[in-house]
């Protein structure tokens, strides 16, 4: 008799009109080894048409507001497998978080998991910038920490994109980035905290730049919160062996002095990529600056929802990803 076809894992992507979600479903579509299951656009708002497809699914990918994410986890069936782009499950002790970078143990930890958290974008860089250096105890956990990150505006969604592609308010002219949200304490905060591993709540400062997608995350560390005789060339040597053998983290060869010009440091460098660059630049009186650059809609959301979608599926870490 034939041997029978193994059959490819169905995939359904609850909120796939978003950003995030409509990245997600071209590159599953594009896909011969998944099966996408789409809902009607007419039901897509439908509890009774989303829970068929979410009971039906080997795995499902929630892109949505936090609040229809956790109703979406209570209508899934209870062997499907769950990957949540929200902020909704990030810090839930009962969820795997989704960096494979993150520790030793966190990939294999995501590959036996049933529901998994994809990790924010700034959370991912600033978790990638410090993480190794608190383990290796380089840093404080209780050090104050700053950050600076410009994003492209389809970091905010639909509602951003709209308002900054709207040709009456003139937005994609701007010679500046346009801080927000500092009226508030971000939502990707805590998630900061948690997985760099601080005992304090970062200052948090991020940006909207005109252009569309990329990001840049700037960790200013002072001479002083550095323990005698630290300087940058260590820290590039700590973050350098630690990501040696990671597929999509490359650390940017050391320079010193460090020379830069008008286009360093471009945000829009890893786009089109699940790529993370992370860059440590020295300065004579002895501080150091930690700069991440990533695709926000890429290794920042849809790349980093198919990354761990192929490690809980048991398929190569990097198909459909390029690095």
């Amino acid at each position: 008799m034939p041997e029978s076809i193994p059959m490819a894992p169905t995939i359904f992507i609850d909120g796939q009109a978003g950003t995030t979600g409509l990245e997600i479903r071209d590159r599953v579509a594009a896909r011969s080894d998944l099966e996408l299951l789409e809902i009607d656009p007419s039901r897509r708002k439908d509890p009774a048409a989303r829970a068929e497809l979410l009971a039906a699914a080997d795995l499902a990918i929630l892109c949505l507001p936090d609040d229809a994410a956790r109703e979406a986890v209570q209508l899934a069936g209870p062997a499907t497998r769950l990957i949540d782009a929200s902020t909704a499950h990030r810090v839930a002790g009962d969820w795997v978080y989704g960096l494979p970078e993150l520790a030793a143990r966190q990939r294999e930890a995501i590959r036996q998991a049933e529901c998994v958290s994809n990790p924010g974008c700034y959370p991912t860089c600033t978790s990638l910038l410090l993480r190794p250096l608190v383990d290796a105890e380089m840093i404080a956990p209780t050090t104050p920490i700053t950050l600076h990150a410009l994003s492209g505006y389809t970091g905010g969604g639909r509602s951003l994109i709209e308002r900054w592609e709207d040709p009456e308010g003139g937005l994609l002219s701007l010679p500046y980035e346009a801080p927000y949200a500092l009226e508030r304490v971000h939502k990707h905060v805590p998630e900061m905290t948690r997985y760099a591993r601080l005992e304090h709540s970062p200052q948090f400062i991020p940006a909207v730049g005109p252009f569309p997608r990329g990001m840049r995350v700037e960790i200013p560390l002072h001479a002083r919160l550095l323990p005698p005789g630290l300087g940058a060339k260590a820290i590039w040597e700590a973050l350098r062996a630690r990501y040696v053998e990671e597929p999509f983290v490359r650390v940017v060869p050391f320079e010193d002095p460090v020379r830069t010009h008008e286009r360093s440091f471009d945000p829009t460098a890893c786009n089109g990529t699940n790529r993370v660059d992370l860059h440590v630049a020295g300065n004579p009186a002895g501080h150091v600056l930690l700069v991440a650059i990533i695709d926000n809609l890429g290794k920042g959301a849809a790349g980093a929802a198919l990354q761990n979608l192929n490690l809980m599926l048991g398929l190569s870490e990097q198909t459909g990803l390029s690095g």
